[in-house]
């Protein structure tokens, strides 16, 4: 039997994520938007109010959310902004190779630092000349007695200048490529690492991005994720599960903006009687309702895929998030046509919430390369 109700478990998680939203994330984000800066005063509070880390073990902080518990939190925090949710968002992709691949005794320290300083840490992985191409990192990590030296160009990297470390991904054997591709943790304060300053971004300025250079990094081999060449298959299997949060967060945005729109075309009267008894707005309406809808149903379906251990769950992490996404895009643009000139202003939120839209698209991979994943998951 197929259900489509959250049940009382669910339901709670979504209370909790759209009151916290409410209360923190709404007021703040156009703060946040204008000052283009990490948003710490809301992350504080999503600490304090077991916001954070939720698809991590409870023994290490988190509250052991399932993929589909993510998918429902992620929808309210990118509801309230999508920019400030990446920021909670990210820290648990940056904490997903831990979980996946740490041995105990690395998962307690790590985990430790970042609930005990209620900090954030960062995934590096994208570089100037591998984004889509992760087989063209060219990043080194090579082994010097007991530990590793790093140097390396990484770039478009979330919540780097607020991190307190850095999952990163470099080459131990450059002659095997990214065969020898392997998973570090390397502490943000390390000698030899040079922060440039945040990128300036059209939308999701509440999220901030660096350029991270890595000259001569001297990383412990007890720091090493794994075995030596297990990075790339740690990588593809932490989006495998993060994946969905992009999809939820973008389908959150959408669902504010549309919201938003459908309000306001409810109130705006012309030619005496509302907008919305013309169907060249009515009809935008319904078609902004029905693609919710479905970007909802089928990120569900792949969280829930995840969650059973479904062979699909990677085809349809792909999907959600390219759908959900590239609805996202056509539906906060369409809000903003919908409410005209006031749309258009920094009065409402959609004008933002457009800008935000355009950035799921592209990180997590870009939508072009989930096209790539799901086609080669049906053609072989």
């Amino acid at each position: 039997m197929i259900g489509f109700s959250l049940d009382e478990r669910q339901m709670a998680i979504k209370e909790k994520y759209r009151d916290f939203a409410n209360r923190w994330i709404i007021p703040n984000r156009l703060k946040y938007d204008k000052l283009a800066e990490f948003p710490w005063e809301v992350v504080k509070a999503a600490y304090r109010e077991g916001i954070m880390n939720g698809p991590m073990p409870e023994k290490f902080g988190g509250k052991d959310h399932s993929i589909f518990d993510s998918a429902i939190a992620s929808e309210e925090l990118g509801a309230g902004c999508v920019g400030i949710g990446i920021s909670i968002d990210a820290n648990t992709l940056a904490l997903t190779p831990l979980y996946l691949a740490a041995n105990p005794d690395q998962q307690k320290k790590f985990f430790g630092i970042i609930n005990e300083q209620q900090a954030v840490g960062a995934y590096a992985l994208t570089e100037p000349n591998a984004g889509s191409d992760v087989a063209g990192i060219k990043s080194t990590a090579i082994k010097h007695g007991d530990k590793y030296i790093l140097n390396g160009h990484k770039r478009f990297i979330t919540n780097a200048e607020a991190s307190t470390f850095i999952t990163v991904f470099a080459l131990t054997n450059p002659d095997k490529g990214a065969r020898s591709l392997t998973a570090f943790v390397v502490p943000t304060d390390s000698p030899g690492i040079e922060m440039k300053p945040h990128l300036e971004k059209m939308g999701q300025k509440a999220s901030v991005q660096n350029e991270i250079i890595f000259r001569d990094v001297e990383i412990p081999e007890s720091n090493r994720l794994g075995d030596e060449g297990t990075g790339f298959l740690i990588a593809m299997k932490t989006f495998d599960r993060t994946r969905t949060g992009v999809a939820a967060l973008s389908l959150g945005n959408a669902r504010a903006a549309y919201e938003t729109a459908l309000d306001w075309a409810k109130h705006r009267i012309q030619f005496g009687a509302p907008i919305t008894a013309n169907q060249g707005v009515s009809f935008m309406l319904a078609d902004m309702a029905t693609e919710l809808e479905a970007a909802r149903l089928l990120t569900w379906h792949a969280a829930w895929a995840y969650d059973n251990g479904q062979k699909s769950a990677g085809k349809l992490s792909a999907m959600c998030k390219l759908f959900a996404s590239d609805a996202g895009m056509r539906i906060t643009t369409d809000a903003v046509q919908v409410m005209g000139g006031d749309g258009y202003t920094t009065e409402f939120a959609v004008e933002k919430m457009m800008r935000d839209a355009k950035l799921c698209q592209i990180y997590e991979g870009t939508n072009q390369i989930q096209r790539l994943v799901i086609s080669k998951s049906i053609l072989k």
